[in-house]
């Protein structure tokens, strides 16, 4: 029920609803999706090999805000909600884990070039994880596997950074790097002997992506004057 009130949330955020904007080209909303290829930057203890790449389809939704303040200079905002985690193999010990967030983001950018071709983008965003999931894999089965709401496993927000290359139609390659440590070193648990560890002390992640942007739609019309299509996307 969370997940579904969550991506309902997101959706409706998502969808322009402004009648203002459709007055003003110069503001306007957009939506779409994103195809993300992830790495991280791992130190386990010391050992900082066992990354493989993660790619994620599924589930992103993102409602952006524009402002353009002229025909080559606009800001940004919005949010998002995003699939980020890493993959980590040991080949010596036969084991992998995979780790995912589905994050809430709200990014705030700037945007310089031709707003209606291409233009490059650049800012933060602060990311909120709500669901974390972790499996793990012995000798390639699958022997443990769970997804937690809200869980200490992480921290309460991540500290992020992004830039990109927008083209027309709404197409965008970006590059985003999470400054913050996907765990929470601090986060302790009880096990089977009764004895408190702390599973994540040891280990420093710092993920970052390239990504496929697509935007959908703009607005709720499908017809642009010429004014609008300078700024289109």
């Amino acid at each position: 029920m969370k997940k579904i009130l969550l991506i309902g949330l997101v959706l409706c955020l998502s969808i322009p609803l402004s009648s203002q904007a459709q007055k003003n080209s110069r503001s306007y909303f957009t939506s779409g999706t994103e195809f993300i290829f992830s790495f991280a930057s791992i130190d386990n203890n010391g050992d900082d090999q066992g990354n493989v790449m993660r790619f994620s389809g599924w589930l992103h939704l993102q409602g952006t805000y524009n402002y353009d303040f002229s025909k080559s200079f606009g800001l940004m905002t919005g949010i998002a909600l995003r699939n980020v985690g890493f993959i980590y193999n040991n080949q010596e010990l036969g084991v992998k884990k995979k780790y995912r967030n589905y994050n809430i983001g709200i990014p705030i950018g700037l945007k310089l070039g031709s707003m209606g071709k291409a233009h490059i983008f650049a800012g933060y965003e602060i990311e909120f994880p709500t669901n974390y999931k972790e499996k793990t894999f012995n000798n390639e089965r699958k022997d443990d596997k769970f997804n937690v709401w809200f869980t200490k496993r992480t921290p309460a927000f991540y500290n992020t950074v992004f830039v990109g290359v927008a083209f027309k139609y709404g197409l965008s390659l970006k590059f985003k790097y999470y400054l913050t440590n996907f765990f929470n070193q601090d986060y302790s648990e009880v096990n089977q002997d009764g004895v408190t560890v702390y599973p994540y002390e040891n280990i420093d992640v710092r993920i970052f992506y390239f990504s496929l942007n697509i935007n959908l739609f703009r607005d709720v019309h499908f017809s642009y004057t010429k004014e609008e299509m300078l700024h289109k996307f």
